[in-house]
């Protein structure tokens, strides 16, 4: 087998599909990516076996076809030296033996039989599928990624859920301290399902989709899911479960709302809470006649802050608790410049949300209080 392609393009593939790797592997063959040449087209695959990432890249000056894998790190690193050139690649059928001439030089490594790589499930027959714009899919998982959880014993909040009406899509995800709801509501699916997106291979389609331009076809079943973009094809196994009924904790009636600019809220926040205990986060919010009193202690070390900002606020005089980084985290997920903060009491989750919502969207977010020791 023998053929040209872009160095700087085959990087650019390479380092993409490379966050699929494990840093440790049950299986050797892991560690390397699958090239399978197929006419003028170069198609390469990364795998952790839940989770598989493959990309085309065009190739010239073709000679034969078939597959070898590829040891990713020993491929990775010489190449993220080389300036942009065309790479020759010269593979010995007999024995894999590659040959990778370059301008200067040439690097010499030795493959292993393609067949022997695991290939990914298939899906269903029956899959469903429906196709959305990349930006829509980015945001939907941009708001909802940093929610997730890390819970050995409920892996089902350890993902991203899509849940799916014929008029809109739900993006949601919790970690029970914190949830986000995003409704996206110029998706238009016509189906009625949902599942639950694990937290890696989300986090691989937040790093490719700023990229994209066209639609992305979403394909599932009951056991995995398939994503096409224009360049990258990711097919990952689902998070198996029943999804808690995230709408019976939303809070219907919150008659205390804070409405403040959101920079304003986060700069306070980040200033006073450099003065709580650390290991807690604490700081207390106390409103009364459009005045919001943020303040904090740390009493083994002595230290306090307090600072009172105006705000627009409407409800009765009121005190609160938050974990400090939670909120902080909450508020700079949202984009718009101003937020409300909606309490009932101060034993119950805040909801927190954009002033004005961009256009066909629907964004709400959840956080838990913390009790104040009084």
């Amino acid at each position: 087998m023998k053929f040209i392609v872009s160095s700087t393009a085959l990087l650019s593939h390479l380092q993409i599909i490379s966050r699929v790797i494990n840093s440790k592997n049950s299986m050797a063959i892991l560690d390397n990516f699958l090239f399978e040449l197929k006419g003028d087209e170069l198609v390469v695959t990364a795998s952790d076996q839940e989770t598989v990432m493959t990309t085309s890249i065009e190739v010239m000056d073709v000679t034969g076809e078939g597959c070898f894998a590829v040891s990713a790190k020993i491929l990775l690193d010489p190449l993220k030296e080389l300036p942009e050139q065309p790479l020759t690649f010269d593979i010995n059928d007999d024995n894999l033996e590659i040959f990778i001439n370059y301008q200067n030089g040439r690097f010499n490594l030795m493959g292993i039989n393609g067949t022997e790589y695991p290939q990914g499930r298939p899906l269903s027959d029956d899959a469903a599928s429906f196709s959305m714009t990349s930006e829509n899919l980015l945001k939907g998982i941009s708001y909802t990624l940093f929610a997730t959880a890390d819970d050995v014993y409920r892996p089902i909040m350890n993902g991203i859920f899509f849940d799916i009406y014929p008029g809109y899509m739900a993006f949601v995800a919790s970690d029970i301290h914190k949830l986000v709801r995003f409704h996206e509501l110029s998706v238009q699916t016509g189906l009625r399902s949902s599942f639950i997106l694990p937290k890696k291979p989300a986090t691989l389609l937040k790093t490719i989709l700023p990229k994209e331009t066209g639609d992305v076809r979403v394909e599932f079943d009951e056991k995995s899911a398939r994503f096409t973009l224009s360049d990258f094809v990711l097919t990952c196994r689902l998070i198996e479960g029943n999804y808690p009924n995230y709408n019976s904790v939303i809070p219907q009636n919150s008659p205390n709302v804070l409405t403040i600019d959101r920079a304003l809220f986060v700069n306070v926040l980040r200033r006073v809470s450099v003065f709580s205990d650390q290991a807690l986060g604490l700081v207390e919010l106390a409103f009364e006649d459009n005045r919001m009193v943020v303040s904090t202690q740390n009493i083994d070390y002595s230290i306090s802050a307090t600072e009172s900002v105006s705000c627009n606020y409407s409800g009765q005089k009121f005190t609160i608790g938050f974990n400090a980084p939670k909120l902080i985290e909450v508020i700079n997920t949202i984009q718009s410049s101003e937020v409300t903060l909606a309490m009932s009491d101060a034993s119950r989750a805040g909801v927190i949300c954009p002033v004005t919502d961009e256009d066909n969207e629907e964004l709400l977010m959840l956080l838990m209080p913390m009790l104040l020791n009084k």
